[in-house]
């Protein structure tokens, strides 16, 4: 830019303001103000002050608290795919009575879960209406029909009773946790759903002969109180599911020549190499073409490996309802 350029911008600019000084008004910032103002993260200083939320009477005389705006001092709620400033406790009775008042008239199109219903009504808990409410101040009027055009109809409820379900509603959004999992509290997964008397049958016919309940499996469901654990540990064979445990270890013969034959902890095998862990420590790895050297495994989990296309989860449900009971 030249220099004479830059004059008769200054100059236009202190017209300007002359201008507005004559006429009693404030003279406006000028384009060069503008662009020398420096880009901090402070606040121009001819930019209004946002308002704030202040009390407002209500006909009944009581002060109703508006909707406050979330500020960056409020933490956010990580994990939750609706992350944002946390929700305020909500009036346990309010939100009694709006669950009850929710399932009487919003059920049937919105879902018990608030997730969408038969007939057709939008998943709550995706709605930035809902997300975004306080107070009631956003979905109340759509409760009272402002959203009749968009097939919402007047559900004919009055104030306090929209209102409480306004409250439910963020009730049950204030317990959204991370993306995908539903709202409310997680349950344990009840998996002790078998008849242990066709589990016994089953054990007895299938299982009994390599372990005992005097034995090896006596107390079995006081070593492993969770039954989901119990149930992973016999059907990946017994007590143990690590595959490097002492008794689950795959052991592999290979014979390279009459009476010359190596054991050893199986490392790795294919149609190309086997490779071993020897008793010394050291490993040792032969090449493999067709039957030369004659390789035999020893797998002690074989025979759990071959039955477990054969159970049925009928099968599984049972010996589990079982086995469980062997305290």
């Amino acid at each position: 830019m030249s220099a004479s350029f830059r004059i008769k911008a200054v100059g236009v600019g202190a017209t300007v303001a002359l201008a507005a000084c004559l006429l009693g008004g404030r003279p406006a910032a000028s384009s060069q103000a503008t662009q020398t103002a420096p880009m901090t993260g402070a606040t121009p200083p001819n930019r209004p002050t946002p308002p704030t939320a202040t009390p407002q009477a209500s006909p009944g005389g009581a002060s109703v608290p508006q909707a406050t705006p979330a500020t960056a001092t409020t933490p956010p709620r990580p994990g939750a795919f609706n992350a944002g400033a946390a929700r305020t406790q909500e009036d346990p009775a309010a939100v009694e009575r709006g669950k009850t008042l929710y399932g009487l008239s919003c059920q049937a199109c919105h879902g018990q879960d608030l997730r969408g219903g038969d007939m057709g009504g939008p998943n709550l808990l995706r709605s930035q209406v809902a997300l975004s409410d306080q107070h009631g101040e956003l979905i109340t009027p759509i409760i009272h029909g402002a959203r009749q055009a968009q097939g919402m109809p007047n559900i004919g409820l009055n104030d306090a009773d929209a209102l409480a379900v306004a409250a439910y509603v963020r009730s049950v959004i204030g317990t959204i946790k991370g993306q995908g999992t539903p709202p409310g509290e997680l349950k344990a997964l009840n998996i002790v759903v078998g008849d242990p008397h066709r589990g016994k049958a089953y054990f007895d016919q299938h299982c009994e002969s390599c372990h005992a309940t005097s034995g090896d499996f006596a107390h079995l469901a006081d070593k492993y109180s969770e039954p989901k654990t119990l149930q992973a540990r016999w059907l990946a064979g017994g007590r143990s599911t690590a595959l490097d445990a002492p008794g689950n270890k795959t052991t592999v013969s290979v014979t390279t020549a009459p009476g010359q034959t190596v054991n050893g902890g199986l490392l790795h095998i294919d149609d190309f190499l086997v490779s071993l862990h020897l008793p010394d420590g050291t490993e040792q790895s032969f090449k493999r073409r067709g039957n030369v050297p004659e390789v035999v495994l020893h797998d002690p989990l074989q025979a759990h490996r071959d039955m477990l296309p054969q159970y049925t989860d009928s099968d599984i449900h049972d010996v589990t309802a079982y086995l469980v009971t062997l305290k």
